[in-house]
């Protein structure tokens, strides 16, 4: 079970991680799960360039250690990045030393204060160990649900334009388990929200005191 739409007592109970973005203008923040591939990734950066959109890559350590070029393109073309683990653990399933030590090694990789815990999962003592090592952690507004293989790309893009406003973090995934419904969505999320006057842009424009104290940048 997942929300496309986080619900406001999640953010309400969970304050200190960041949800969404306060905005006035009209500005989306697109990020993307679980790269770089070769497979995607590239052609993720093709729509994105088309639209000079800038979006934030939730980096999987192990994939930017096999695809360093690739990553390197990412923060080449202006994008922000983020700590994702290194081996896309699931907090709930993970002791939190190991938890801790697996996201310092990705971030040996991707220097970035933005965190956010595949699945979502994160328990207690996990948060607190992630602050406590200067992440900001990163969740959502509006999740695609790109990954679902029940949904079709046309409605993994109807998640979006339904539910994103201004200051929406919206989760895509560069990844080829979402592939499929990737294809169709983006370009038709990118080209929507542009139509009616929106920019995108990275998590690094977010003033927190993480992000005043590192950039997202590459290493």
């Amino acid at each position: 079970m997942y929300f496309v739409k986080t619900p406001g007592m999640f953010r309400h109970f969970f304050s200190k991680m960041l949800w969404r973005v306060p905005a006035d203008e009209k500005v989306l923040f697109l990020t993307f799960d679980d790269g770089p591939v070769p497979e995607v990734t590239p052609w993720v950066l093709q729509q994105l360039e088309a639209y000079e959109a800038r979006a934030t890559f939730f980096c999987v350590g192990d994939n930017v250690r096999k695809h360093a070029d690739l990553y390197q393109l990412v923060c080449a073309q202006g994008h922000t990045v983020g700590n994702h683990t290194f081996h896309h653990l699931n907090g709930w399933e993970t002791e939190a030393d190991v938890y801790l030590e697996n996201a310092e090694q990705c971030r040996s990789l991707v220097d970035s204060p933005f965190f956010r815990p595949p699945y979502g999962r994160l328990t207690p003592s996990q948060s607190q160990s992630l602050v406590r090592a200067g992440y900001e952690l990163v969740m959502w507004d509006v999740l695609s649900a790109d990954f679902d293989r029940k949904l079709t790309g046309q409605q993994v893009f109807d998640n979006v334009r339904r539910h994103a406003m201004k200051g929406s973090v919206v989760v895509f995934h560069d990844s080829i388990k979402a592939w499929d419904r990737l294809e169709y969505a983006l370009p038709a999320t990118l080209a929507y929200f542009a139509s009616q006057g929106y920019r995108f842009g990275g998590l690094d424009e977010v003033s927190s005191p993480a992000c005043k104290a590192t950039e997202a940048r590459c290493v």
